[in-house]
């Protein structure tokens, strides 16, 4: 047994859950590890989040805060910030995409999804937890993009070392972010997809939809969590149906001005994608999971799609001109 089972197991005493079972269940994009624990008395989630590369408390912290305005994420059962642990309640392993794998009828789960979204936008934040939120700004989001042209780019180009016409495509980026607008309007979850949302249908309304991996949110745009969800990078989602929950989306704010949103939308919706290009490549360069190279191709037509918006014109053409198609 090395020392950081010791730990683990120690952890799990000092909860008083007797262990008669771990299994591991997943690890994910971060460091973070999970297993599923279980005695006569139930079972629970155990992340292992190793100190020092992760960092528990901002879980432990949107937690309280998601539980407080009364979302389905779950219990904290017992907590070593220290130590990078933390004993959950086991939502099961019903994701948005396992039960789409078993048959449940896409537009329920993904029209609650999107009522979730709604009420989360009609509450202001919590004013006096605003001082412990990131901002999800034009200097964040510009950062981001150098994802694409560091880990992306190579991995496309063989690892050439000499890209060129970088410094047109950063260009092209100041113009578009400049045209994002009410870039703080709303807690974003940053990572609002069907791998990180659980179906619980024994609960009633928005609550049927599980959080999971919120850690990172931020305060941003509206539109970044309906275009994790709407534009997922591991899952295809057919037009009519996007075009669907983004109508149910717009109804619930018919103060929001049609032309300015959609434009927002299309170039945080490229953002993200060439974000997640990036992230993507790295994880397979760097980490060695190689599993994430399936959704490049996904990615890679979602950011041409997006690029037919009026206002990403010029990025289309710096794309056309430079990346393999």
């Amino acid at each position: 047994m090395n020392i950081r089972e010791n730990i683990i197991n120690e952890f799990l005493e000092e909860q008083d859950w007797t262990t008669e079972q771990i299994i591991f269940l997943a690890g994910d994009a971060s460091n973070r590890k999970y297993f599923r624990v279980k005695n006569n008395n139930g079972r629970a989630i155990l992340m292992d989040a190793p100190p020092n590369k992760e960092d528990v408390r901002p879980f432990i912290f949107f937690t309280n805060y998601l539980l407080e305005l009364g979302y389905s994420v779950p219990n904290i059962f017992g907590e070593n910030a220290k130590e990078g642990l933390l004993l959950l309640e086991d939502f099961g392993d019903n994701t948005f995409t396992q039960v789409l794998l078993q048959g449940i009828k896409e537009s329920e789960i993904y029209e609650c999804a999107i009522d979730l979204l709604i009420d989360l936008h009609k509450q202001p934040v919590i004013e006096n937890r605003k001082d412990r939120i990131g901002s999800y700004g034009h200097q964040e989001l510009y950062r981001e993009i150098s994802l694409f042209v560091e880990w992306y780019m190579p991995l496309c180009f063989e690892n050439k070392t000499v890209i060129e016409n970088t410094d047109e495509f950063y260009s092209i980026w100041v113009g578009l972010l400049k045209n994002v607008s009410q870039i703080n309007e709303t807690l974003v979850l940053r990572d609002f997809h069907a791998d990180n949302l659980v179906w619980l249908p024994e609960r009633e309304g928005i609550k049927r939809c599980g959080l999971l991996d919120y850690q990172d949110a931020v305060i941003g745009s509206r539109t970044y969590d309906l275009l994790s969800l709407l534009e997922d990078a591991r899952r295809d989602i057919m037009p009519e149906q996007k075009n669907h929950l983004m109508k149910r989306y717009l109804r619930a704010f018919p103060e929001l001005g049609k032309e300015e949103f959609e434009s927002t939308y299309h170039i945080l919706a490229a953002q993200r994608h060439c974000k997640v290009l990036g992230i993507f490549s790295r994880l397979h360069v760097r980490d060695n999971k190689d599993n994430y190279l399936a959704h490049l191709p996904r990615c890679w037509r979602m950011l041409k799609q997006s690029c037919l918006n009026p206002s990403l014109l010029e990025l289309k053409n710096w794309l056309r001109a430079n990346m393999p198609d």
